[in-house]
């Protein structure tokens, strides 16, 4: 379970992420909403370790983030809205490079299935040369090379076709109920949110997605 209680961020006196408090269960994704600048990707970075935050408490199962800080970051896989792979190499000189710099090892083998389970099967293509959908996945792939309990999604699918960002979909709901994974999944597409996620959480004042996701029969937690 990862709970987090009462974590806010601010800069001097500016306010990034006012505080809130939440609990996921293994096996579960959250959407995570609200408008731009309301403090999402602050929020993932945060659970990412990759910022601190300016007060609060966080823990993964038996873990403290603030006493256990390495052996959290082998748990989490993260995702940010930029893509972050090598254009020229081919997927499989990515993966094997990204490998490399893992927590754990895996052989050819065993990467290509973990491409082919997501439906990525331009193993010898340079990147450059593939589409947007591809080149996601791919990034995904690269994040669950080490195997993480929790996988962070800052708009994993934002600029793909259908039919990708449903593939990407249908995998991290296996993800969730073949692995018992925790997934935290930012997306300004309520259709995603709606179909994928099994709680929300809305952050900032603006009633929009709430409203959306109510009338949809979706329970929303708002900070």
């Amino acid at each position: 379970m990862l709970n987090v209680q009462s974590i806010s961020k601010s800069y001097g006196k500016k306010q990034i992420l006012n505080p809130l408090s939440f609990s996921i269960q293994s096996g579960e994704i959250v959407g995570l909403v609200g408008e731009n600048g309301a403090g999402k990707s602050t929020l993932l970075q945060i659970l990412a370790t990759l910022i601190k935050p300016t007060k609060g408490i966080m823990q993964l199962n038996d873990l403290a983030y603030e006493d256990d800080k390495k052996e959290i970051r082998k748990q989490i896989g993260f995702v940010p809205q930029d893509i972050a792979i090598w254009e020229e190499f081919t997927v499989e000189e990515n993966m094997v490079f990204f490998e490399k710099l893992s927590w754990k090892n895996k052989n050819k083998q065993q990467l290509k299935q973990l491409c082919l389970d997501m439906e990525l099967d331009k193993w010898k293509e340079p990147v450059y040369k593939m589409s947007g959908g591809m080149k996601r996945k791919l990034n995904l792939a690269i994040s669950l090379i080490h195997n993480p309990h929790v996988l962070l999604l800052d708009e994993p699918t934002v600029g793909i076709d259908l039919k990708s960002r449903k593939e990407i979909g249908n995998y991290l709901k296996n993800l969730t109920t073949n692995q018992n994974k925790i997934i935290i999944y930012t997306s300004h597409d309520m259709d995603e949110i709606i179909n994928l996620c099994d709680q929300i959480l809305c952050i900032g004042n603006d009633p929009f997605y709430k409203n959306i996701l109510e009338k949809a029969g979706k329970h929303v937690v708002t900070f």
